[in-house]
């Protein structure tokens, strides 16, 4: 768990080297909707520093982040972290990486 310069977000790498951030207000956005997740926030983190990837086919800025959490169980089994890849200019005129997280789930993925 990394705040970061005062600001409401958390800040992790993933597998590949990427920095990515997660902002308060997207954890409180999943939450509205799935409350039971706030007992898995670390596991939400290390879904990001750990997870496995999948580049959406039809946006490729866009990536599912999925890792297995058997404390899931019955019901899922996987936390999933959408995450989008983006660009921006920063203070010195450079542009920079801006990798943010959009959304969080969990889902049962079936052996293959």
């Amino acid at each position: 768990l990394h705040p970061m310069n005062g600001v409401d977000r958390w800040i992790e790498h993933d597998r590949y080297g990427n920095l990515i951030y997660m902002t308060e207000e997207r954890w409180f956005h999943a939450l509205e909707k799935r409350p039971w997740l706030d007992l898995y926030f670390d596991e939400v983190l290390a879904t990001i520093r750990y997870g496995r990837r999948q580049q959406d086919p039809l946006n490729p800025r866009k990536y599912k982040y999925y890792r297995s959490c058997n404390d899931l169980l019955p019901e899922f089994n996987h936390i999933v972290v959408i995450v989008l890849f983006a660009e921006q200019v920063d203070a010195q005129q450079q542009l920079a990486t801006n990798n943010y997280v959009v959304n969080i789930w969990a889902v049962y993925l079936y052996s293959k």
